[in-house]
């Protein structure tokens, strides 16, 4: 720690973004990176912490004190390495993580975080304008072939952690695009997909081969996979939707939020609206939309319904509503419960908490409104929170347009997971332990959502990269 009173002097300042009239008129990345002095006064605030919970508060376990340090000493390159020795693509976790590792730094205690992400992301993004992020080819190839089945953060981690080991690898995608749901599931607002192409490329030049269009255990037999590769890796993600079972679901005008969010990063992709949407557009111009769920893919419905000129956007959420401030005795280092507010909520939204949907009504077929009823939680006989109805609190809510983003229920089941015979564990996620990623099928391993559930981008990248160590272990043993 070069300045052992940074946390003291200087204050927290974090990146910013473009005001919100600005940005909800396009499409494009609306962070706004601190300037590089800036920046090193906020690495010299890291306090040198005896025990740095941050290394535990991220999932990949990042040095975030080395990395720091060295932004400060103006040592960007060293940072880098640094940086990338725990974490293959920190440019998606500097721009879609939630920072887990800032909830757990030691001046969060006085509400003060060092603004570990926006030194994540500066780091990043100042090696590929300086040219410092190269293809790493293998010195030498092993023989072995592994196939990757996903190409979420997972399984692009897997893959390239494979690849750099020597092994001959194939990372089959279902779509016609690489990034699984990075690509089709966060708006180009919070990730431009340049930032996935460029470590496709890395990637292709490091030896690994892609497969898109191919859907294993549809297109292509599971039993084929397995004979074809000396290993298997599943990265398939979380996909399937938690639906909304009330009367009026099948009316027009309701849909999941992954269909209408895949349409418009197919639309910024350059898709004809044919190719973008085939079976029909899910659009939210000047209609009052209602978004059912109240996490980040909510939050993404939010910003891009804005974007699109919806009439209205109303987020509603079936828990209450969170603590504006944890208590910091009883939750930290840990992830808090606490209110959070994303830059799409600022550009124009209502926000509503403890409310059920009961009845989704509709004319001519299509959905008009909702009919809701607020809710109390407290404890039930068990001891386990219970929801209950709060009589006479029934209202309605306007809607032309419904999102559904109420979470995954694990990985779909059909194809791949149905023909491997795989077990699954109690939640329906493929069964396989965290000490060596290894499914129930010989050959076959497991990583990221489709083991865990719907879980974080940055958890993701942890488990494909130790799913990678577990798979070279495996054949380097004559596996």
């Amino acid at each position: 720690m070069g300045n052992p009173t940074g946390f003291i002097n200087i204050a927290r300042r974090n990146r910013g973004y473009i005001k919100p009239e600005q940005r909800k008129a396009n499409w494009s990345e609306y962070l706004v990176p601190l300037p590089e002095a800036d920046l090193a006064k906020q690495g010299a605030r890291c306090m040198d912490c005896g025990i740095p919970f941050c290394h535990s508060g991220c999932p990949v376990n990042n040095d975030i004190p080395d990395w720091n340090d060295l932004v400060y000493r103006g040592e960007w390159q060293a940072a880098l390495e640094s940086l990338h020795a725990t974490n293959n693509f920190p440019e998606f976790t500097g721009r879609i993580c939630p920072a887990p590792c800032e909830a757990s730094c030691t001046l969060n205690l006085q509400d003060a975080p060092v603004t570990i992400q926006t030194l994540e992301c500066a780091i990043v993004d100042k090696g590929w304008q300086e040219g410092w992020i190269v293809p790493q080819p293998p010195a030498k190839l092993s023989g072995k072939r592994v196939a990757v089945v996903g190409s979420g953060p997972a399984g692009m981690s897997a893959a390239q952690q494979l690849a750099r080991a020597g092994h001959a690898v194939t990372l089959f995608e279902k779509s016609d695009r690489i990034g699984g749901l990075m690509r089709y599931g966060i708006p180009d607002f919070k990730l431009e997909k340049a930032q996935i192409d460029r470590r496709v490329a890395q990637m292709e030049a490091e030896g690994v081969v892609f497969r898109t269009g191919v859907a294993v255990g549809v297109t292509l037999p599971m039993d084929q996979l397995v004979a074809e590769f000396d290993a298997v890796a599943l990265c398939g993600g979380a996909e399937q939707p938690r639906d909304l079972e009330v009367p009026g679901r099948t009316l027009d005008g309701i849909h999941f939020a992954m269909d209408f969010l895949t349409q418009q990063n197919k639309r910024g992709a350059g898709d004809n609206e044919a190719a973008a949407a085939p079976n029909g557009t899910i659009g939210a111009t000047g209609k009052h939309v209602v978004v059912i769920g109240g996490g980040d893919t909510g939050a993404d419905c939010v910003g891009t319904s804005i974007r699109q000129g919806a009439a209205s956007v109303t987020q509603i959420e079936i828990m209450p509503k969170p603590p504006v401030k944890e208590n910091k005795a009883l939750t930290w280092p840990n992830w808090p419960n606490r209110l959070r507010t994303s830059a799409a909520h600022e550009e124009g939204c209502t926000r509503d908490w403890a409310v059920l949907t009961k009845v989704a009504n509709g004319a001519d077929g299509q959905v008009t409104a909702l009919d809701c009823v607020r809710v109390e939680w407290a404890p039930g006989a068990d001891g386990r929170m219970a929801m209950r109805e709060i009589p006479g609190s029934t209202f309605q809510l306007r809607a032309d347009l419904v999102l559904l983003a109420m979470g995954f229920l694990g990985p779909v089941r059909q194809g791949m997971i149905e023909q491997s015979g795989l077990a699954l564990d109690p939640r329906g996620n493929v069964a396989a332990n965290v000490k060596d990623y290894r499914s129930s099928a010989a050959k076959v391993f497991a990583a990221g959502d489709m083991r865990r559930g719907q879980s974080l981008v940055v958890w993701a990248i942890r488990e494909g990269r130790q799913c990678a160590s577990s798979i070279d272990a495996f054949l380097t043993a004559g596996g």
